[in-house]
């Protein structure tokens, strides 16, 4: 089994910035492709960003693109996401994904992922 737990999330002003974590542990072995899903009230889940295994490939959504960053630490076994230029539409529950796979191309689908987290909030008040 593969556990992944987030951190990190709060609240912040507009234009601030927050970087959430990522820890995985037991068959981590296992893990290869990861990404950073969110889901606001109210709205489907959405991609937000994607890292390859080892790392050398990144992929983000549309609505956070140049404003937002991941990376990996396999020795660690963490995944980061760097938040910057915060805006109230960012606000939800923030989630990790990992794959037991590595794709051909960034995955923006999470069905396609295999091990989830809990979940972290993040707040952007206006």
């Amino acid at each position: 089994q593969v556990q992944l737990v987030e951190s990190g999330g709060g609240l912040v002003q507009a234009g601030g910035s927050l970087r959430l974590s990522c820890a995985a542990s037991g068959r981590t072995f296992s893990l290869y492709d990861m990404g950073w899903f969110r889901q606001a009230p109210g709205k489907e889940r959405e991609f937000v960003a994607a890292i390859s295994w080892p790392g050398g490939s990144t992929y983000f959504g549309d609505s956070v693109k140049g404003r937002f960053t991941i990376s990996r630490d396999n020795a660690k076994n963490t995944v980061s996401l760097q938040m910057d230029s915060l805006k109230p539409e960012d606000t939800a529950v923030y989630y990790c994904a990992g794959a037991a796979k590595r794709f051909t191309a960034p995955i923006r689908v999470g069905t396609m992922y295999d091990y989830w987290g809990q979940g972290t909030q993040v707040t952007v008040s206006s």
